[in-house]
């Protein structure tokens, strides 16, 4: 009789035990369904705040190499035609552009462009390598847990206790969405014009 109590005892640890770990995983792959709609969102909405920024002082930059360009053409011009009065507009223009350009320099020796479109890059690698450890987190915990349910004993106790397998992400094209809305599955556009 003792050792029958025994048994039950162990049998019902058991089972509270397997009952606990399914549990546990299903919640631990809803949090992981929920990480991919917010990179998803963070992608969303950080990309163009980016792309705008850079195109933004990228015009900057470029206004005042375009400035820089139109003096040195002036004065070229200036100088073919032998016109004091020229020469001075366009030596002043360069003088102005080139106090512009001095002044960007000095607060960033490098061109503010370069390190702009190199952190957009950065952020855009980094959001993407986000995503993918956000579905790669989902795909482990989803085939662990299909795993558990679908190998002896879990075969025969998962449906008993209510546990059904998991799906793998999918997309809106497959018209059945998991979690993520079809515009945040689109890949982003990078543009700068």
């Amino acid at each position: 009789m003792i050792i029958a109590i025994g048994i039950l005892i162990l049998l019902a640890l058991y089972l509270v035990g397997f009952f606990n770990g399914l549990r546990t995983t299903e919640v631990r792959i809803n949090a992981a369904i929920q990480e991919i709609g917010n990179q998803l969102k963070r992608q969303s909405q950080l990309i163009p705040n980016l792309i705008e920024s850079v195109k933004g002082y990228m015009k900057h930059e470029k206004g005042i190499f375009e400035d820089l360009t139109a003096a040195r053409k002036m004065i070229d011009e200036a100088i073919n035609t032998n016109d004091p009065k020229a020469i001075d507009k366009a030596q002043t223009m360069l003088t102005k552009t080139m106090g512009s350009l001095r002044v960007i320099a000095e607060s960033n020796p490098q061109i503010m462009a370069s390190s702009l479109v190199g952190n957009m890059m950065n952020e855009l690698r980094d959001t993407a390598d986000k995503i993918m450890y956000a579905r790669r987190t989902f795909i482990d915990l989803s085939a662990d847990y299909n795993v558990k349910i679908s190998t002896i004993p879990g075969i025969w106790l998962a449906p008993l206790m209510g546990f059904k397998k998991k799906t793998g992400l999918e997309t809106p094209d497959s018209k059945d969405v998991t979690a993520v809305s079809e515009a945040e599955t689109k890949n982003p556009e990078v543009k700068l014009n």
